[in-house]
């Protein structure tokens, strides 16, 4: 049971527009440095999942990207890449007032510029 009391502790607004642009274009900056150890990896972009920040999103959604241009994605990762492939895509719909293939689209450009 959640207490209403600690609801802002435990849930954040959704991102507005302007918030949406700055993380686009993070995750157009963003290096998309992932650990090569695949277990350490993991752990770090579960851990970026599970704290809700779309940044962390946009993190794990660029290293495994790259990673995956590589060819060496393993079955977690793949998980992952979905994962927050669907959150970003969720969070900057929502935002933008765009369909989620719209975002989709816009995302994979980024990730493959």
């Amino acid at each position: 049971m959640l207490r209403e009391t600690d609801l802002d502790h435990c849930v954040r607004a959704p991102i507005d527009a302007r918030e949406a642009l700055k993380l686009l274009k993070h995750l157009e900056q963003c290096t998309g440095k992932v650990n090569k150890q695949w277990k350490a990896r993991a752990n770090a972009h579960q851990q970026a999942m599970e704290k809700g920040d779309p940044y962390g999103y946009a993190e794990v959604f660029k290293g495994l990207s790259k990673l995956e241009q590589e060819g060496s994605l393993r079955a977690l990762d793949r998980a992952h890449l979905k994962q927050s492939t669907q959150f970003l895509a969720e969070e900057l719909a929502n935002a933008l007032g765009k369909s989620q293939q719209e975002v989709l689209d816009q995302i994979e450009k980024i990730a493959h510029a």
